[in-house]
């Protein structure tokens, strides 16, 4: 089953269902916690995540109410983040990954975060924040 796994090896996972929502975001939570100028996240169902080794690994940070990023302890590889709000999915952080998902982000959210020196050089939909609720 495709998956990912932390740099030290030692957090690992399979994801069993589609990613949905695949963003570039911009803001500066995301920028912070990957170390970069931008993170690529996707969310997906809790029921298609399974997580396969270092559950001990694993710390929350809850970097806003109800936001917790999951990060491996043992490397700081951020691995997904929970929210209180919606109990059925997590947004996966993408760098991550160990598999080609087949899919590309479609959308570029919270640009209004975003580095001076990033250029966006894409024709995805951006948003200042993030995308409209349906």
């Amino acid at each position: 089953m495709p998956g990912g796994s932390c740099l030290c090896g030692g957090v690992r996972y399979e994801v069993n269902g589609p990613l949905k929502a695949m963003a570039y975001c911009h803001c500066v939570q995301c920028r912070k916690a990957s170390g970069a100028d931008f993170a690529t996240n996707a969310s997906v169902a809790t029921e298609d995540f399974k997580l396969l080794s270092g559950e001990e690994l694993l710390s929350e940070f809850e970097s806003s109410p109800g936001n917790f990023r999951v990060f491996c302890s043992g490397c700081g590889s951020p691995i997904m983040k929970k929210i209180t709000d919606k109990p059925g999915m997590i947004r996966l952080r993408l760098g991550c990954l160990d598999f080609d998902p087949g899919q590309r982000p479609v959308v570029q959210v919270f640009v209004s975060e975003k580095q001076s020196w990033t250029e966006i050089r894409d024709d995805l939909p951006q948003f200042e924040k993030g995308p409209p609720r349906r």
